[in-house]
């Protein structure tokens, strides 16, 4: 009498296609169904990479984190029975990255992954970006500083420094004034 094969399920990281904008919601579906179907010992984590970047908001400094990956969600896990039909199940789910119609999901190699997680630490680690979309020609408020209250045309945006060069008009002549992005605000 033969002894039953034993399979060994080995954790591997695949990505999830999600419906953009709802990757938390779609996380915390799969958590959900994954522990009621009683399958935790398959899925070792699920991550959402996230930056964090700073926006404008009525004059005030916001911090707001977002999916650096719209739309994706990387999952280590074993995929073996029933995890991944329990995934793909979960509403909001696209499918499994990389897989062809029908056909088994596609792991990621280690050096794509461990380039992912870098980012991600990279990410943790670093000071929030600013995503302040300014644009050449636009009329702006000064809101910060002795020009406080003047208002000017963008001439340049200087991204590299987070600065603008906006044109103003001091006592009937135009001067140009470098301002951070934080000192102006866009005119309603």
């Amino acid at each position: 009498m033969s002894e039953p094969v034993k399979v060994e399920s080995v954790m591997k990281w695949y990505v999830i296609r999600a419906i953009s904008g709802q990757e938390k919601k779609v996380k915390h579906q799969i958590e959900v169904e994954i522990s009621r179907m009683g399958l935790s010992n398959n899925v070792a984590q699920i991550l959402i990479p996230t930056e964090k970047v700073y926006q404008l908001r009525n004059g005030k400094k916001v911090t707001k984190e977002r999916p650096f990956y719209g739309g994706y969600i990387l999952i280590e896990a074993a995929l073996v029975g029933e995890v991944p039909h329990t995934i793909k199940n979960v509403t909001g789910v696209i499918g499994f990255l990389g897989e062809t119609k029908g056909g088994a999901p596609v792991p990621m190699r280690l050096s794509e992954i461990n380039r992912i997680l870098g980012t991600v630490d990279d990410l943790a680690e670093s000071d929030a970006q600013i995503s302040i979309p300014f644009i050449v020609g636009e009329t702006v408020k000064v809101i910060n500083g002795p020009f406080s209250g003047f208002t000017g045309t963008i001439e340049k945006v200087f991204e590299d420094k987070k600065k603008l060069e906006v044109m103003v008009k001091i006592f009937g002549r135009k001067t140009p004034l470098e301002l951070g992005y934080l000192e102006v605000e866009k005119e309603a």
